[in-house]
Formats: structure tokens, C-alpha cells, sequence
């Protein structure tokens, strides 16, 4: 394979498409599957733990879970628990939820990069297998470790890569974590002031490492006979991001007299008519600046103008014809 990529799946996406996509990139020799859990729409563990039962080479990450919903505690077992599931395959995939969603749920943003270098230094400690004592403004753990009653326990190597995309979060990945996970819709320009976040954490590590890795969601749609149509499967996709993460658009360009406008016409929650309705506001050059959509050289194309700019492996969300999206790319891939 010339180029390093990844799947993304989630709630878009059937159990069935979700699981048929992920053995797909197994059999194809794609690097990693990641495991969505965004909106309350569907848990990314399980189907997570059901990918790592079906595959055998693949690694499966979660992009992204939050630092909200699940104690660190129970985030660092469940993790040990999958590499049992998939050992070596497991990566934790985290970031700090948003905005309004958080809010709704009880559990607003509040110092994102303080709580997240907290619970990043927890999890940290319990993959070591050491007992944890922390008491943090967001996290606190006494004298608590793996439970070794039925089993031995050992160190668990899994990494940890931080969904970051504020300069400040992007620095703590560089300074504590294993990797980014960068979110969809970031145009290529967005990397260089991304690497220089990265890097300026790097420089204050501690543990000698001089690099991180770095993945992308890229959102991908392919239509051979007709480009327009898989231009305007990422337009949708890209209106309703901006309806309801708006965060994204000052980072991807958007003046946020335009999402005033989108946000009006979706409402909230938006609906897919919704969404339809808003989409003419949105014009083709914003949604090719910040997807993969088009023809499959297209697609192509863009998922290596990311690669160029930094990301050392792509990772594919289908959108639109989503079979035809993953097999035109898994053949250029290959060829």
C-alpha cells in the first residue's frame, strides 16, 4: 500500500456497514479502524470490542471517546480489557467532548487542557500497573491499581492519542500523549500551525521521545459517474458539523456570519430536511478545502495532499456512496 490509512466508523454508519468496513481494512492491509462515540447516537466500546473479535491485524482505536462520561478508572480498565480482546491493537483515542452537548448532558467544558493532562497522567500511571494516588482538580484516585485477584497483572502498552485541534490542547498532545487524532473537516494549511503547537509540547518532554504521531479523519465520498452528487454528501456532512460544532469553523475557514445562518435555518437538534435546507448556503470550494470528495482520483489526491502536509496516516470516514467510496479507495490504494 503506497499511502498508510485508516477507517473511521461510526454512528453514520449501520453495525453492519460498521463491521464490514472494518474487515475490509483488515483484509486489505489497512493500519487502523476507529471507533466514533460522538453524538448520543451509539457507544464506541462495544462495537470497538466486536471489530477486535472479527480482525486480526488491524488496530483499533477509538476517535474519539471524552474525559467526561467514564471515571479514569474505569476508562484505564476497559482499555486493559480490550488489549486482552486484541493485544497490541488497542489504542485509546480521547479528547473533551463539546459544546452544546456537554452542557445538555451536565458535564460542561470547564479548563479542557488542565482536566485532560490529569486524566491523561491517571490513565498513564494505571497502565504502568501502578497504584494511583491523585488529587486533582478533576480527578482524585486513592490507593487504587488493577485488580490482581484473577489474574496476573502486568504493564498494558496502550497508546494514547489526544483528539486536539486548539493550539493549547495540541500542545499538551505534544508534550504528554502518543499521538493526535485531528478532526474532520481541517483543510491541509491547518497542519502547519497544528505541527508547531505539536512540536512546541514536544520540547518540553520529559521522557526523551522527539515525536508523536499524527492521524487525520478525512471525510471521503466517491462518485465516479457523478461528482457532484459525492461533493454534495460532504456538503451535508459539513452543514451539519457547522450546526452543531460550530467550534469547527474557525478552523476551517468559516466566517461565523455563515454559521449564524446554517444554525438558523437547521435548528436544534437538526434533521436531516434540516440540513438539506441550509445546504445551499454552503459553497463548493469550502466543502473540497476541508473533505475528500469527488472522483475517486479526486479523493485520492486530497487524502495525499494530507499526507504531504503532515498526517502520517488518513483516516477514511465514507460519506455518500459509502461501498463505492472504500472500494475505489482500497484499489487505488493498491495500485
Amino acid at each position: 500500500m503506497k499511502l498508510p490509512l485508516g477507517i473511521h466508523v461510526g454512528e453514520r454508519l449501520s453495525l453492519e456497514q460498521t463491521y464490514w468496513q472494518a474487515e475490509l481494512a483488515d483484509q486489505n492491509g489497512f493500519e487502523s479502524v476507529w471507533v466514533a462515540e460522538g453524538r448520543l447516537a451509539r457507544d464506541g466500546i462495544v462495537p470497538a470490542a466486536v471489530i477486535a473479535s472479527r480482525t486480526r491485524n488491524v488496530k483499533i482505536g477509538t476517535g474519539v471517546v471524552n474525559n467526561k462520561s467514564r471515571n479514569a478508572a474505569l476508562m484505564a480498565v476497559t482499555f486493559k480489557t480490550l488489549d486482552e480482546l486484541a493485544p497490541g491493537r488497542a489504542i485509546l483515542g480521547i479528547g473533551a467532548w463539546w459544546e452544546p452537548l456537554a452542557t445538555k448532558v451536565g458535564q460542561p467544558l470547564r479548563k479542557p487542557v488542565a482536566s485532560m493532562r490529569e486524566y491523561i497522567t491517571v490513565l498513564q500511571s494505571f497502565f504502568r500497573n501502578e497504584v494511583v494516588n491523585f488529587e486533582g482538580e478533576f480527578v482524585q484516585m486513592q490507593d487504587v491499581r488493577f485488580d490482581s485477584m484473577y489474574r496476573e497483572n502486568k504493564p498494558v502498552d496502550i497508546p494514547i492519542y489526544i483528539g486536539a485541534v486548539g493550539p493549547r490542547m495540541l500542545e499538551l498532545a505534544g508534550e504528554i500523549s502518543d499521538g493526535v487524532h485531528m478532526d474532520f473537516l481541517l483543510p491541509p494549511s491547518y497542519l502547519v500551525g497544528a505541527k508547531e503547537a505539536i512540536n512546541k509540547g514536544i520540547a518540553k518532554r520529559t521522557d526523551g521521545k522527539d515525536s508523536i504521531d499524527l492521524t487525520q479523519i478525512v471525510a471521503c465520498s466517491v462518485n465516479d459517474d457523478d461528482p457532484q452528487e459525492a461533493i454534495d454528501a460532504c456538503k451535508a456532512f459539513l452543514t451539519l458539523y457547522l450546526a452543531q460544532q460550530p467550534h469547527i469553523a474557525e478552523h476551517c475557514g468559516v466566517e461565523r456570519e455563515l454559521v449564524d445562518r446554517i444554525q438558523e435555518r437547521a435548528g436544534w437538534p437538526a434533521t436531516p430536511e434540516a440540513i438539506k435546507k441550509a445546504m445551499p448556503l454552503v459553497p463548493n470550494s469550502l466543502v473540497q478545502n476541508v473533505t475528500a470528495c469527488g472522483s475517486t482520483d479526486d479523493v485520492f489526491s486530497k487524502l495525499m495532499e494530507y499526507h504531504e502536509a503532515g498526517v502520517r496516516c488518513p483516516i477514511i470516514s465514507t460519506l455518500g456512496d459509502k461501498e463505492q467510496t472504500l472500494t475505489r479507495l482500497v484499489q487505488a490504494a493498491k495500485g
